[in-house]
């Protein structure tokens, strides 16, 4: 059973009971199983920028205004051996298949 409630704008959400999704007795285990083993999965790749502190920077804010990363999903600069060179490393999670 589904009700329309109004919201602003003159959109439409419906508002679904809960009971509607909710396993019944005869839930088939074994095929969601199945399932699972056909899905991608999720593997960790990690990103290093490795420059200067205004290069490194530079990168970060690109990489976040063309959408790949926020600033904030990076680690922050990090001294490397050389002089005046930092590094920033981000991690994250691909699906691979």
């Amino acid at each position: 059973m589904t009700q329309v409630q109004k919201f602003g704008d003159n959109q439409e959400f419906p508002q679904v009971q809960s009971e509607e999704y909710l396993p019944s007795e005869d839930f088939d285990a074994p095929a969601l199983k199945s399932a699972q083993k056909r899905s991608p999965k999720r593997e960790p790749i990690k990103h290093i920028l490795i420059g200067s502190p205004k290069a490194v920077t530079s990168t970060i804010h690109f990489l976040q205004v063309v959408g790949y990363a926020n600033v904030g999903d990076w680690s922050q600069l990090l001294p490397t051996e050389n002089p005046d060179e930092v590094m920033s490393i981000l991690i994250r999670q691909i699906l691979t298949q």
